[in-house]
């Protein structure tokens, strides 16, 4: 039967366990990224300490006036570093909704970490995937903690496309050479408490998928939280457990598959009104992008006699390019 609601799975097998094991675990992706593309995941490895960490010095960073945060404001729509204001991007309109309102959240975004001043990362193809990060001057502890935190995420995004490709029937290093340079980005989102009724269809996120090839999430678990929607067409909360992270694929990866994965539907709702000081909300996003130059073409496991590709090639960093302009709130 198709999963309608968001699986809980134990993934260090990926990490430690021998090959029957690994493959166990990949069945279970496989199954979760073709019904509803999310899962949440124990066993991962990363320091729970390192995120309790980043997320107390980002309410830090949240909690400064305006005009100290927007001097590192993001200095272009297509590059994605720096400080987004409350109600300044609406990822609705990357489903081509021109009118969708600004999202209810401000965001603080870096991107790759320890870049080497080699020609493959300054090259004009290279465009602003490999832009300079934006580093606040306060709180001091930022930078390092989010490096590292860049760093740990990395890691564990490249064991979940290991996992990938075992679920995919490819061998288990069949995407290491189109994420060796990869443009993810860390993100973390604040979602204030509302102090004022939000606009006809204006939500904490509007609906949209993501757009790489995958996503890893830390979050809280208070009013006004994540919801996806199912095959049935129902939105279904996704579980927020201590210590685990919240997994889906994005747009690329649904295309890199010819849709045998799913890229879902999925939103941040308001928290019920005059709800309080306890509906503030933050979040740790990892957004996994590969290579810039990376062909996403139809796997090879993918397709074959009345299966053909469905999608033009295309490549990770054009891909991510179109899907940042369009965002941007009016």
């Amino acid at each position: 039967m198709t999963l309608l609601t968001v699986p809980v799975l134990d993934i260090s097998a990926l990490r430690t366990g021998d090959a029957p094991a690994r493959r166990e675990v990949a069945a279970a992706i496989d199954r979760a990224c073709r019904d509803i593309g999310f899962l949440v995941v124990s066993g991962h490895g990363v320091d729970d300490g390192l995120m309790e960490r980043i997320g107390s010095v980002s309410r830090a960073f949240f909690d400064l006036d305006l005009a100290e945060k927007q001097r590192v404001a993001r200095p272009a729509p297509d590059v994605a570093r720096g400080y987004i204001g409350l109600g300044e991007e609406s990822v609705a309109r990357s489903r081509g909704e021109a009118e969708a309102p600004g999202d209810l959240n401000e965001s603080l975004m870096i991107g790759p970490v320890d870049v080497p001043n080699s020609a493959y990362f300054t090259a004009p193809e290279a465009g602003r995937h490999f832009h300079p990060n934006l580093w606040p001057e306060r709180p001091a502890a930022l930078r390092p903690l989010y490096e590292e935190g860049f760093r740990a995420l990395s890691a564990l995004a490249a064991t979940i496309m290991r996992g990938f490709a075992l679920a995919l029937d490819l061998p288990e290093a069949h995407f290491e050479a189109a994420i060796d340079r990869h443009i993810s980005r860390l993100r973390v989102r604040n979602y204030p408490a509302q102090q004022a009724t939000p606009l006809p269809g204006q939500l904490r996120v509007g609906a949209h998928c993501d757009y790489g090839s995958l996503t890893i999430l830390r979050t809280e678990d208070v009013p006004g939280g994540l919801q996806v929607m199912n095959k049935r067409g129902d939105w279904v909360d996704v579980p927020i457990l201590p210590g685990t992270f919240i997994i889906n694929i994005g747009e690329l990866m649904a295309r890199w598959t010819n849709d045998r994965w799913v890229a879902t539907l999925h939103r941040v709702i308001n928290p019920p009104q005059r709800a309080g000081a306890e509906t503030r909300r933050l979040s740790i996003v990892f957004f996994h992008n590969p290579d810039y130059d990376a062909d996403i073409t139809c796997l090879p496991s993918c397709t074959g006699p009345g299966n053909p590709p469905r999608y033009a090639p295309t490549t990770s960093g054009a891909h991510l390019r179109d899907q940042f302009v369009r965002t941007q709130a009016a």
